[in-house]
C-alpha cells in the first residue's frame, strides 16, 4: 500500500509540474489571455468582482480555467468555493510582474520562496494566498471566500481548500 501511495504522489507531482510548464508558457504573452470576465463577475459579489477585475488577464484566465474544471467535476460546489477558485491568485495583483519575472518566479520552488519577506516578485508570489485574503477582506468579500483563498496552498484539513489546491495544481 505505501508503494502505491508513493506512486500516486509522484504522478500528482508530475502532473503538477506539467501544468506549471503549460501555465508558464501561456503567461509569457498577455495578448493571448482571454478570460471569461462576464461569467466570472456573475459568480462574485460586487467587492469580489472589483478584486477580480484588478487581476492580470493571464491570472484571470487561469482562474476561469481552474473554476470551470472544478465545476465540471463538482457541479454543486458551494458559491463561496466557486468565488474562491476565481480569486485564489488575487494576491498576485498587488505587484505587476514583468515577463522575465513571471518566468523566474515560476521556476523557484514555493517552499524556498516562502522564507523570503512578502515584498518583490518572489515574495509576493510566495505569500499571495495570505495577501489575497487580506485584500478580499478589505474589499468586503465573503469571509469564507477570503479564508479559502488564504488556505489554497496549505489546506490544513479544510476539504474545500484542498479541492482548490488540487484543481489549481492541475491547471
Amino acid at each position: 500500500m505505501p508503494h502505491r501511495t508513493l506512486l500516486q504522489r509522484a504522478l500528482r507531482k508530475a502532473r503538477g509540474y506539467a501544468a506549471k510548464a503549460r501555465r508558464l508558457w501561456r503567461s509569457v504573452h498577455v495578448d493571448r489571455a482571454h478570460p471569461d470576465d462576464t461569467w466570472a463577475a456573475a459568480q462574485l459579489t460586487p467587492g469580489e468582482a472589483r478584486v477580480y477585475a484588478a487581476m492580470d488577464p493571464r491570472d484571470r484566465e487561469h482562474a476561469c480555467r481552474v473554476t470551470r474544471s472544478l465545476l465540471r467535476d463538482h457541479p454543486r460546489a458551494a458559491p463561496e468555493v466557486v468565488a474562491a477558485a476565481l480569486l485564489h491568485d488575487c494576491g498576485k495583483s498587488l505587484r505587476p510582474y514583468h515577463v522575465a519575472e513571471r518566468v523566474l518566479v515560476g521556476l523557484i520552488p514555493n517552499r524556498l520562496a516562502r522564507v523570503l519577506p512578502p515584498i518583490g516578485a518572489i515574495g509576493i508570489r510566495a505569500h499571495h494566498p495570505e495577501l489575497g485574503a487580506r485584500l478580499l477582506a478589505h474589499a468586503g468579500a465573503r469571509p469564507r471566500v477570503a479564508r479559502l483563498v488564504a488556505r489554497h496552498h496549505h489546506p490544513n484539513g479544510d476539504p474545500d481548500a484542498l479541492l482548490l489546491h488540487e484543481y489549481d495544481d492541475r491547471e
